[in-house]
């Protein structure tokens, strides 16, 4: 039954909390007629309506499908939890926006997963449309389901529940997939293991049901091995060669209520020049790919005319490290002043933030800025590669409170390997000198008043970084170490906040797991777990009853340091950078020495090999960069 079939829909409608999310209709959404179309696509985010709206990798990939006649792609959200209650009140089963379709009608249902703990939302996104969660469990009737995002750099934990996994950027290889399946259909070769048989040929498509996993008498993995020999053993990610040339979305889709990020958003270019040891974003999304001034200024004006949104957000991972960033905010200044529209960089570095740069975006009326030392004494800044001094956030702050801004929010990270209590001090006292710097200045120099927010999360060893080992600090020196820090604390103009390092320790669970952690997965979507990366919904000790339930030991994922030479969960996955220069970059780390970024000189991370126009790091091209294991 479709939502606008139920009898009482208004009623149901009035009682539930912003009825906004689910009625769809939304100014240039895309509507298609579905008998003409000859594969229908459901788009899927595994959270609510209001952040899966603001998703930009949803938005271009939603544009990119729908500009292929023959394909039709939808939006799914994950209804809240009122809605749900209604759903399985009235049997409704869970539906896409633009047509109120049910998702069992699809050909191909994706899911983005961008977060660890958005696992069991997605599956319970499935439950709700009637189609087994597990992949082994579907017939020839159902969907194929698709997973995608960062987090299927390490597919493993959630493999048997998908049929396939998109690896790396999904522009090209989504309608490859398409393609695929209306090629098969219309020839009436169509299975659903011949379909998943030709889809392994695609390049940056993982089927996880042909390949088998054994593990050793230690519980590490012995080998990953292909059913077939035509299936590859190693799955190469995908990229987008030419970001110029990438289709990106000329119109947004209009929501009714406010969404987390409701304005444009311009993605100045993929990868990041940088090497900071923690980072997974650095080293999966390498090489770096710049757009150029020309196309991102048309972009903006084009969305400006067809949205009206009176803010503009460049990202990208490090948005001064964009190498034409004075000709690119020229550029959109030329005409957003006169249209009264400001301009906003949310990824400041703390060693390229100027006073140029902080004049020419609008968010110098606003009252706050964010930078991201990350670790509190310089030794640790060096083992983690974070290349920025304390002169560097001193010279920052000066400008930023020169500029007007009087709240400075430090970002920082605890449990990083080799950290002692003096890098935990440091923290704090770091924040004081921050506070010290503000009244350097000259009073008619500075805004009145001053607070600094220092934010504290704790380390997760990540896939495809330099720090994949390590081992993950236990929750009871997590908790030691966030209570030092406070009481190390005394200026009370400095604010302290820090995660929750129960998220943290099943984040890592998630992100270091394999396959044996697939069944204790079920088992919490079966006893209704949903939105747990929402702290109202989080329950620490349900999972850790559940683990113990399935025989799990967490700690095998978290606390253990993995062997240099082990099988990893995502070995079989490429993304590029080599383990060889991860290896190596681990042992800069633990002689403390930095390695200098893309841009200064190429370090062979092996991410050249993958291709791609227009990098950041031209250093490659000229001494062939590769370090290719």
């Amino acid at each position: 039954m479709k939502l606008s079939e139920i009898p009482n829909i208004s009623s149901v409608l009035k009682s539930i909390q912003k009825p906004g999310r689910y009625i769809g209709g939304e100014y240039n959404r895309i509507m298609k007629d579905k008998d003409s179309v000859k594969c229908r696509f459901a788009f899927c985010f595994p959270d609510t309506y209001e952040i899966g709206m603001s998703n930009l990798g949803v938005r271009i990939l939603y544009d990119v499908i729908n500009k292929d006649k023959d394909v039709w792609c939808e939006r799914v959200y994950a209804p809240w939890t009122d809605m749900k209650e209604k759903m399985e009140e009235y049997s409704i089963p869970l539906a896409a926006v633009e047509s109120g379709d049910e998702l069992s009608e699809f050909d191909l249902v994706a899911f983005s997963l961008q977060y660890e703990l958005c696992y069991t939302t997605a599956l319970q996104m499935l439950r709700l449309a009637g189609i087994p969660i597990w992949a082994k469990d579907r017939d020839e009737d159902t969907p194929i389901i698709i997973g995608g995002g960062p987090c299927v750099y390490n597919s493993e934990p959630i493999a048997e529940f998908f049929d396939l996994i998109n690896i790396g950027e999904g522009e090209e290889v989504l309608l490859e997939i398409c393609h695929l399946y209306i090629k098969m259909k219309e020839e009436g070769t169509y299975t659903r293991s011949a379909f998943l048989r030709a889809a392994a040929g695609i390049e940056g498509v993982y089927i996880p049901s042909l390949y088998d996993v054994s593990y050793n008498d230690d519980g590490t993995i012995k080998e990953y091995k292909p059913l077939y020999d035509d299936v590859p053993r190693k799955i190469k990610k995908r990229i987008i060669a030419d970001l110029d040339t990438v289709s990106y979305p000329e119109k947004l889709v209009m929501p009714y209520i406010e969404t987390v990020h409701d304005r444009i958003v311009l993605e100045i270019y993929r990868g990041c020049i940088r090497g900071c040891r923690f980072c997974q974003a650095g080293m999966v999304y390498r090489p770096i790919r710049e757009k150029s001034p020309e196309v991102l200024n048309a972009t903006a004006k084009c969305l400006y005319d067809n949205t009206g949104y009176d803010e503009i957000s460049l990202i990208s991972l490090s948005i001064s490290d964009y190498s034409r960033i004075g000709e690119l905010t020229d550029s959109l200044l030329s005409w957003t002043d006169d249209e009264h529209i400001s301009l906003s960089l949310p990824s400041l570095r703390i060693d390229s933030f100027s006073e140029e740069l902080m004049k020419k975006v609008s968010s110098v009326r606003t009252g706050g800025i964010t930078f991201a030392p990350e670790a509190g004494t310089q030794r640790l800044r060096d083992v983690i590669n974070k290349n920025v001094t304390e002169e560097d956030l001193m010279r920052s702050v000066a400008i930023a409170f020169r500029g007007g801004k009087s709240n400075v929010k430090l970002y920082f990270m605890d449990g990083l390997p080799t950290e002692t209590l003096e890098d935990i001090k440091g923290i704090a006292e770091l924040a004081t000198r921050v506070v010290g710097q503000y009244f350097k200045l000259p009073k008619d120099q500075r805004p009145r008043g001053v607070g600094v927010t220092i934010s504290v999360a704790c380390f997760v060893p990540k896939p495809f970084t330099p720090f994949q080992w390590e081992k993950q600090d236990s929750y009871e020196t997590l908790i030691e170490k966030q209570e030092y820090l406070k009481s190390c604390i005394t200026d009370k103009r400095v604010r302290y906040t820090y995660h929750d390092a129960k998220v943290s320790f099943l984040e890592a669970v998630f992100a270091r797991g394999d396959r044996r952690l697939a069944p204790a997965i079920a088992t919490a979507v079966e006893e209704g777990a949903m939105f747990d990366a929402w702290e109202e919904y989080f329950d620490y000790d349900k999972w850790m009853e559940i683990f113990a339930r399935h025989g799990i030991d967490t700690g095998f994922y978290t606390t253990r340091g993995f062997g240099l030479d082990e099988v990893l969960p995502w070995d079989i996955i490429d993304c590029g950078v080599t383990k060889k220069y991860l290896l190596r970059e681990r042992e800069r780390a633990y002689n403390e020495k930095t390695t200098p970024s893309c841009a200064e000189h190429c370090n062979g991370c092996g991410a050249d090999k993958l291709g791609g126009k227009n990098r950041w790091c031209r250093a490659c091209d000229q001494n062939g960069g590769a370090d290719n294991e």
